[in-house]
């Protein structure tokens, strides 16, 4: 028969990069915090700059600038600890980024590096540059291309391993995982990701219009729900709910924006 009722196409080699993201997350102590942030005012800065000067900013590089500023300052949550016991915390903010190409491709985790100190601009035309030019980013090299041609017994045990050199780590994936699962969608919810090797991650949801108390009035305001993903083994409750507490209050008042609300 010429009429089939179904496609047979091939399985991306990338995605074997993702199952073993899965294993790996298996068996660790993740807790979680689950946000819900008023972001009306970035939402409207962005907008209005955009109209003004015919420039987009990326709302996941205000997300990113945003969190890198919250992790200087508790700093203890993009913490490592290596093979001897000893804790490693880092000054600056390597944020891995999970950036689709084109609709129906596989994310390139691409790291944005020493974030901390660059502006939402920097960032908004780094992740930019990926999405029109992958192969520029340093995450979608040879070794990546490479890996699924190995065993996963032999991936595996090299992802530990690196995990336990948190230099090494820090120098191919980051300090800290941002991963964006409602940015298509129109109606607001939460996404419960897996954390694989990193300490602390970030799931961007959905954003939802709903009537709020602003400036003593109820109106209508736009939240964005994030989950916050932590081990527990390297991060205590304290100190992740500061973080949370600095991050949320950065993102509703929009502070990495202050330059493009003039």
């Amino acid at each position: 028969m010429d009429n089939k009722d179904y496609e047979i196409s091939r399985f991306p080699a990338e995605r074997e990069i993702v199952i073993d993201a899965g294993y790996l997350a298996s068996g660790r102590h993740i807790i979680y915090a689950l946000l819900e942030v008023d972001v009306s005012q970035a939402r409207k800065i962005i907008k209005d700059y955009a109209e003004k000067h015919g420039m987009k900013i990326s709302f996941t590089a205000f997300i990113v600038a945003s969190l890198a500023q919250a992790i200087v300052a508790i700093p203890q949550v993009h913490s490592f600890r290596d093979w001897r016991g000893r804790l490693f915390t880092f000054n600056d903010v390597d944020v891995v980024t999970m950036i689709e190409p084109k609709p129906g491709a596989v994310a390139i985790p691409h790291v944005i590096k020493n974030t901390n100190n660059k502006n939402v601009e920097e960032i908004s035309n780094e992740i930019r540059s990926i999405q029109d030019k992958p192969s520029s980013s340093g995450q979608s090299g040879g070794l990546v291309k490479l890996a699924p041609k190995f065993p996963r017994f032999f991936r595996l045990i090299f992802f530990r391993i690196l995990k336990m050199n948190p230099l090494w780590f820090r120098s191919f994936a980051g300090t800290v995982v941002v991963t964006s699962v409602g940015m298509f969608g129109k109606s607001g919810g939460w996404g419960i990701g897996f954390l694989p090797t990193h300490n602390l991650g970030i799931t961007v949801g959905g954003i939802n219009q709903r009537p709020g108390v602003y400036q003593g009035e109820i109106t209508i305001r736009e939240y964005l729900n994030l989950t916050l993903s932590f081990d527990h083994d390297i991060i205590d409750g304290a100190p992740a709910a500061r973080f949370a507490s600095i991050f949320a209050e950065l993102l509703e008042e929009a502070a990495v924006l202050e330059d493009f609300s003039n």
